[in-house]
């Protein structure tokens, strides 16, 4: 089973119909609706006339054209509307009236300043799900703070326990809160949608970005509340069991090693020439091997330090235990199982021609998703859906006069 990057599937698509309007920027929300467009929602992108989404310019870029955006802004119509002014306000209304779901996350009360909040937007559909990510949520003493997914790995504790105890806490090189809050946020999305079902009307979903990536580090505030224990910072290292870690080979390649479960960890102490240490009273559970991890990783390094990677994969796999490459991007691209899922999937686009890219993120066996388009220009489709919302000439130019489009 394949996902579908087809077009002409469009048709099967779970959520062909349903209609959203992305007013975010960056990448928590932006993502979110990606995320929806995916699987067949209609997402029109809504930028400002002036200010694109910066998700445009971040990272590298070919011949002036943002790569990022390629990927966040897929399967998504661009327009642009300035909803300070009244043209914008009465167009995105408008707009508002034939949606189902708004994704923004603008600083709260932003929206109220210009007249488009919740009592506004429900007032032109009721069935409207408005979708608010911001930093910190819609309350709380920090509400109205700027803030951006760097601060929530920060704030939640991920940063923390991040790194080798005697270094600095660590921040991920990438977008980690953020895009763990876009797809916390697709989720919330279709679980509004889900009550609206059953009760034909709209509501807010209100995601702050602190939240979701403090839910994926586990049971560290039970642990705390029943305990009093902190999680502490131990590298590649888990407290709850050894042997764990990245191991170098002989030929200067990095391995990833795993013994979650005690029938793996016996397995690679066989493979290593090591059974005695399976006996010792300590090796029955992982809390107790962790406290080992120096005798468990002398024996697993020093075995794999003699072997080169293809080797002691090739090893690995004959033991059943569990191990992987220490891959960079450029191996990521020629893995064979990512190339069996189709995972990294190919596309032609307008502006740069074949491209490749992450492919949706799941598959399902009969309404399959799929990548229609990659990122377009900036408001590229505003004449096109203006005009099939039913905007005369009159009014577009009304609009362009004013600079709301």
């Amino acid at each position: 089973m394949t996902r579908a990057t087809r077009p002409t599937e469009e048709a099967q698509a779970p959520l062909t119909g349903l209609r959203v309007l992305d007013l975010a920027t960056l990448f928590a929300g932006p993502l979110a609706a990606t995320m929806l467009g995916d699987f067949g929602a209609e997402v029109i992108k809504v930028e400002h006339p002036a200010k694109p989404d910066p998700a445009r310019g971040h990272g590298p870029s070919k011949n002036g054209v943002g790569l990022w955006w390629k990927l966040l802004g897929r399967n998504k119509r661009t327009i642009t509307l300035d909803l300070s002014k009244r043209g914008g306000r009465s167009t995105l209304l408008r707009l508002v009236a034939t949606a189902d779901v708004v994704v923004e996350n603008f600083r709260p009360g932003t929206l109220e300043k210009w007249d488009l909040g919740w009592e506004e937007l429900s007032a032109a559909n009721p069935r409207l799900i408005l979708t608010r990510v911001t930093a910190f949520g819609q309350f709380g003493p920090s509400a109205h703070r700027p803030g951006f997914g760097t601060l929530a790995e920060a704030m939640s504790g991920f940063a923390a326990i991040t790194g080798e105890p005697d270094a600095p806490p660590t921040l991920p090189p990438f977008g980690l809160a953020d895009s763990i809050a876009g797809l916390a946020t697709a989720y919330a999305v279709m679980t509004a949608l889900a009550a609206r079902e059953r009760t034909g009307e709209g509501q807010v979903v209100d995601m702050a970005i602190i939240e979701p990536i403090l839910t994926v580090l586990g049971p560290q505030p039970i642990w705390y509340d029943q305990l009093g224990h902190v999680q502490p910072r131990t590298g590649n290292r888990s407290q709850n069991n050894a042997p764990r870690g990245t191991y170098l080979t002989a030929d200067g390649a990095w391995v990833a090693v795993s013994t979650s479960a005690q029938s793996i960890a016996e397995r690679v102490m066989h493979l290593v020439g090591r059974p005695e240490l399976i006996d010792e009273p300590w090796f029955a559970t992982g809390a107790d091997r962790a406290r080992h991890a120096d005798v468990l990783d002398q024996a697993v390094g020093g075995w794999i330090a003699e072997r080169t990677r293809t080797e002691v994969l090739a090893a690995f796999e004959k033991a059943e235990a569990a191990v992987a490459p220490v891959q960079d991007v450029r191996e990521v691209m020629m893995d064979p199982q990512y190339a069996a899922l189709d995972t990294i999937t190919s596309l032609d686009d307008p502006e740069l021609g074949p491209l490749r890219m992450q492919n949706v993120l799941f598959r399902l066996s009969s309404t399959p998703g799929a990548i229609r388009w990659a990122g377009r220009p900036h408001g590229a489709d505003t004449e096109t859906v203006l005009t099939a919302l039913g905007l005369t000439p009159a009014e577009l130019t009304a609009l362009r006069e004013e600079g709301a489009v």
